[in-house]
């Protein structure tokens, strides 16, 4: 849609800039939750910092052992220039490694800390998703409804901003249920179950989704899972509750 915005003689990609400012944002959540939750702000801040940090260089060194044809009489192209490619996937790996060693240094409660980290998780899917309708390559299947997006001279699903909503719709139930949480680890399960369930949903309208050689699209086989782990654990969860109150 706008790869990039013109500021006088400047050119800003910007897909780049929403993410700095995602990764701003992710940096800046973790100690306002970690307050309402009654955490320590600071250790929960060291845990979000070490993950993104960890993460954007898991997700350079993936990218570059995944093409280090490129790379092997060049590198100096492995550190520059830094936003020519990273593996997300590979990003997520190092990213929850390296805050699982930090939780276990810290040794921080697992239940709890999955709630606090919930806002900062969905907030930065959401910039992802942003900066993937802005400047990413990502578009939807095409479309005849009147809120449809022309790219490529074909109308189509804004199936980013369709991400978008379902990522405020699950921040806006964490906001519900964090000051009448029932147990630990709720506020992150109904979040999780909220968002996957949109996704495994709108993922029917990319055009560009992980599809298997059969055609099962990947991305709503691991949000159909989640969805079902997640309410399976909320239905222990209250189990025990009534259990314990009875």
């Amino acid at each position: 849609m706008v790869p990039a915005i013109n500021l006088g003689p400047l050119v800003l990609p910007t897909a780049p800039f929403l993410l700095i400012i995602g990764a701003w944002l992710c940096l800046s959540l973790p100690e306002r939750s970690a307050r309402w939750l009654d955490l320590d702000p600071e250790t929960m801040s060291g845990l979000v910092a070490s993950g993104l940090i960890v993460g954007i260089i898991g997700a350079r060194l993936t990218f570059v052992a995944l093409y280090w044809s490129a790379y092997q009489n060049n590198l100096l192209g492995i550190i520059w220039p830094i936003n020519s490619g990273f593996s997300p996937l590979g990003g997520a790996f190092f990213a929850a490694a390296a805050m699982f060693f930090y939780g276990r240094h810290k040794q921080m409660a697992l239940a709890p800390t999955l709630d606090a980290l919930t806002p900062v998780l969905i907030v930065g899917l959401i910039f992802v998703s942003l900066a993937d309708f802005f400047g990413g390559p990502g578009f939807g299947t095409a479309t005849q409804m009147p809120w449809g997006i022309s790219q490529f001279g074909i109308r189509r699903h804004p199936v980013q901003l369709y991400e978008i909503g379902v990522g405020l719709l699950a921040l806006l139930v964490w906001w519900i249920l964090r000051n009448r949480r029932d147990f630990d680890g709720q506020l992150f399960l109904a979040s999780t179950a909220v968002y996957c369930f949109g996704r495994l949903f709108l993922d029917t309208y990319r055009a560009n989704a992980w599809l298997s050689t059969s055609g099962w699209h990947f991305l709503q086989i691991l949000c159909l899972l989640t969805t079902v782990a997640c309410l399976v654990l909320l239905a222990r969860g209250s189990r025990r509750l009534s259990k314990s109150t009875s």
